[in-house]
C-alpha cells in the first residue's frame, strides 16, 4: 500500500512529462472548437474541456488496453477525427450553431473537445499508464496537475489562431495526420501494413491531411458562395425609399 517517496514523485514527473507531450494535439482541438465564441465563454470553454477531457483521460486509462485490441475501433476513430478536422476549418459553424444561442455554442465546443479527445487518447493514457506503475493516485495527481499546461497551451493557441489565421489548417491538418495514422495502425489492418504495405506509415497520415485541408476548404468555400452579400442585399430597399 505504501509507496516509497522517490518513487511517487518520479512516477508524478514522469505522468506529467507525457501528458505535456502527448497533449499537443489535445491543446490544438481545443483551441479550434473555441476560437468561435465570445471571449468570455472561450475561458468557460477552455477550462471545462480541458478539466473533463483529463477526467476522461482517468478513465480512459482503466481500459484503453483491453479496448485497443478491439478491430475496426481505430478505424471508426479515424473517421471521427476526420469529421472533426473538417467541422473545425469551418467560419463560426454557421451550418450549427447560427450565431445565435451562445450556450448551444458552448456545449457544442465542449462536446467536440470531448469527441476528440476521446478519439486521441486512446494511444496517449497507454503510455500514463505504465508511468503511473498501476498507482491510481499517481495517475490522478499527474493528470490533474497537468491541466492548467493543458489550459495554457489552448489559450496561447487561440491567441496564435486570431492573429494568423493559417495556423487553423495546419491545427486542423494535425487532426488529419493523426487520424491516418491511427486508421493505419487498428488491429485488423496492422500486420498486412507492416508485412506489405509499409509505405502506408507515411502515405496515411499525409492522405489523412491533405483530406482535411481539401474537404474543409472546399465546404468553407461553398458555405461562403451562399451566403448573400450584404450591400447588394441592402441596395434595392434603400434605393427605393430615395426614389
Amino acid at each position: 500500500m505504501d509507496i516509497d517517496p522517490t518513487i511517487f514523485w518520479l512516477g508524478l514527473a514522469q505522468i506529467i512529462g507525457v501528458n505535456i507531450v502527448l497533449s499537443g494535439d489535445n491543446a490544438v482541438v481545443i483551441a479550434l472548437a473555441a476560437r468561435s465564441l465570445p471571449p468570455l465563454q472561450q475561458k468557460k470553454a477552455i477550462f471545462w474541456g480541458s478539466a473533463a477531457a483529463v477526467a476522461l483521460r482517468i478513465v480512459l486509462t482503466i481500459v484503453a488496453v483491453e479496448l485497443l485490441r478491439l478491430p475496426y475501433l481505430k478505424l471508426v476513430g479515424a473517421g471521427l477525427l476526420l469529421w472533426i478536422g473538417v467541422k473545425l476549418l469551418l467560419p463560426e459553424d454557421e451550418s450549427e450553431n447560427g450565431g445565435g444561442a451562445s450556450g448551444s455554442g458552448l456545449g457544442a465546443a465542449i462536446r467536440t473537445i470531448l469527441i476528440a479527445d476521446l478519439v486521441m487518447s486512446l494511444d496517449n493514457v497507454i503510455a500514463v499508464a505504465a508511468a503511473a506503475k498501476g498507482s491510481l493516485l499517481l495517475l490522478v495527481l499527474g493528470l490533474a496537475i497537468s491541466i492548467p499546461l493543458v489550459v495554457f497551451g489552448s489559450t496561447l493557441l487561440l491567441v496564435l489562431m486570431q492573429r494568423y489565421a493559417f495556423i487553423i489548417t495546419i491545427g486542423a491538418g494535425l487532426l488529419g495526420w493523426v487520424a491516418g495514422e491511427m486508421a493505419i495502425s487498428d488491429p485488423l489492418i496492422k500486420e498486412t501494413v507492416d508485412a506489405q504495405l509499409p509505405w502506408l506509415h507515411f502515405a496515411g497520415p499525409v492522405a489523412g491531411t491533405a483530406l482535411v485541408i481539401a474537404i474543409g476548404k472546399w465546404r468553407r468555400a461553398a458555405s461562403h458562395s451562399t451566403v448573400p452579400e450584404p450591400a447588394a442585399a441592402n441596395a434595392d430597399p434603400s434605393s427605393n425609399r430615395n426614389n
